[in-house]
């Protein structure tokens, strides 16, 4: 290993759509990567129009790079061989890290392959028709990845199990919680009626879609009339229910408030490969409930009240205790040393760890 700063270059498209869970992750990460200096950030865009408005959201010391090809062209390609080549466009590199389940072609550079979660293996008729290939790209990805990073050890467990990767190729790089949230405070009369947030809330904050439980939670909701409405907060489109919002995307400072300011988090997923929102509403010293399943067993430690997918009544059951009694399950500080234990750095350390594994390969 020489002793200058690795050149890493890494796929920035997620900084480019409406930022729903990789969106912040790629973006928390390129910003802890900038601030490091082992390391040399690069961000690629494989857009054919509005790359160069990744110049525009990447942090201070991070250099812009454009793929000027379709993005669908790109998979095609990509499906079959290493060409076109990601240093073709973007320069030589030490690292390629794929931050979206792709991993770009290359020639010399290692690679690195970021796996969120297997939803789109366990559900791929609900993949959208320009990820119908997914399971094919992730599959090459995988066996041809130096290293692969999840974002918990149960879909480390996973992906070796399942795309056949040895669990030593697998870096576990868990998410961080910003900590603008530990200082969160719910929305003000003024900012809630500027919302149209009612005074007291159940709240799902996230993309909407098949997989995230969302008409169960309608269901549970239902049989309990004197549970606090529902508001949904995120990307939608969102199911429709009696005693139900949808508030739309949010900034981060408003989505802060609007956490802070929930009876109870909710998240009753049928799959997950972290949650942040589970960590985020601990910050903010929110109660949550969610799906007992592995991801967010793991991430949700003892601090959250765990139901299993699609019990209506032991949905309906652990929502009424959070209102009742906020403290049930943990403790404010148990929650919030809890929340305190996932950071931002910590997920870059272990990334830039993921790389020099890779490039020593």
């Amino acid at each position: 290993m020489v002793d200058r700063p690795l050149r890493v270059l890494l796929d920035g498209t997620p900084l480019l759509g409406t930022r729903t869970g990789i969106g912040r992750y790629t973006a928390a990460l390129s910003e802890e990567l900038a601030s490091m200096s082992e390391v040399d950030t690069r961000a690629v865009a494989f857009t054919l129009r509005g790359w160069r408005r990744l110049r525009h959201v990447l942090p201070h010391g991070a250099r812009a790079r454009g793929m000027p090809v379709a993005a669908r062209l790109l998979r095609k390609a990509w499906l079959r061989s290493e060409f076109p080549p990601v240093e073709l466009f973007a320069g030589f590199a030490d690292v390629v890290h794929g931050t979206n389940f792709v991993l770009p072609g290359r020639v010399r550079a290692a690679g690195v392959l970021t796996i969120h979660d297997l939803a789109f293996l366990d559900n791929p008729a609900e993949l959208a028709p320009s990820d119908r290939e997914l399971p094919l790209l992730v599959r090459r990805g995988a066996r041809g990845a130096d290293v692969v990073c999840t974002p918990t050890a149960a879909v480390a467990d996973a992906v070796a199990e399942r795309l056949d990767v040895d669990r030593d190729r697998i870096v576990v790089t868990p998410l961080g919680v910003n900590p603008a949230w530990f200082t969160a405070r719910p929305p003000t009369d003024d900012q809630r009626a500027e919302l149209g947030l009612p005074e007291e809330y159940l709240l799902f904050a996230g993309a909407a879609g098949p997989r995230k439980g969302l008409d169960w939670l309608v269901r549970a909701h239902a049989t309990t009339p004197d549970l606090p409405p529902l508001v949904f907060a995120g990307p939608g489109p969102f199911p429709r229910a009696e005693r139900a919002q949808h508030l739309g995307y949010l900034s981060d400072v408003d989505l802060r408030r609007v956490v802070a300011g929930a009876s109870a988090l909710v998240l009753p997923s049928r799959d997950e490969g972290f949650g942040l929102p589970v960590l985020e509403a601990m910050a903010s010293d929110v109660p949550v409930v969610c799906t007992d399943i592995p991801a967010l067993r793991e991430v949700a430690g003892d601090c959250a009240s765990l139901v299993p997918y699609d019990d209506v009544d032991g949905l309906a059951a652990a929502l009424r205790t959070a209102v009742i009694d906020p403290h049930a399950v943990a403790t404010s500080a148990a929650r919030r040393t809890h929340a305190a234990g996932f950071t931002w750095r910590t997920c870059a350390e272990r990334t830039v760890e993921a790389y020099r594994q890779a490039v020593s390969r």
